[in-house]
């Protein structure tokens, strides 16, 4: 490596280096668009429709609707679609309730997260949530049987095979990861503060 190309990629170093701290800030607003997006369209019937399959096969969540699995099956909403019928079972099931009392829990994570740029210590109380939060949406991979492709014939089907909600819950994965890394960087801060004192 000639000198000028050396000298261009010492530069770039130096500055990837120092794009630490942005980074993770930036990790922060990632995570503050997701949750917030994602949790204000649980307000949104097809959303709320959307997720009973997870909620219903969760034996974390299952309680919270007054029917489980399998009798959902008969009640499932194409997205857009609307059934008299199909939504006053989803009424008589919470479906709505749960899901917009999750939207809340889902976008005030997402806001403690991004507030760990002003205050670690608040921004520690959203990873945590966070971390707890996104663990619990990677258990629907084992719980959920719509994650997985179905028999049909074709001789595709099961693991690791994801159908599309098997997909948008395997994400989470890096949603996991960020908030470890923000968790990290919380905490570093937290001990350097205690220790300048």
């Amino acid at each position: 490596m000639n000198t000028k190309a050396n000298e261009l990629f010492n530069r770039f170093l130096t500055i990837a280096a120092s794009s630490r701290e942005f980074g993770i800030n930036l990790i922060r607003v990632a995570i503050l668009i997701i949750f917030v997006w994602i949790g204000g369209l649980k307000f949104w019937n097809y959303e709320a429709e959307g997720i009973v399959p997870f909620v219903a096969n969760s034996p974390f969540m299952s309680f919270f609707y007054t029917r489980t699995a399998p009798e959902y099956k008969s009640y499932k909403l194409k997205e857009g679609e609307f059934d008299q019928a199909k939504h006053d079972w989803h009424v008589k099931n919470n479906t709505y309730g749960f899901s917009h009392g999750l939207g809340i829990l889902i976008m005030g994570i997402g806001i403690l997260v991004f507030m760990g740029i002003f205050s670690p210590k608040i921004g520690l109380i959203g990873a945590v949530l966070a971390i707890i939060m996104t663990l619990g949406t990677l258990s629907f991979l084992v719980t959920t049987p719509e994650v997985w492709v179905p028999d049909l014939g074709s001789g595709e089907s099961g693991f690791p095979l994801l159908t599309g909600a098997g997909r948008l819950v395997i994400k989470d994965t890096a949603i996991l990861v960020g908030a470890l890394v923000v968790l990290s960087d919380c905490a570093r801060r937290i001990l350097n503060g205690k220790l300048q004192k």
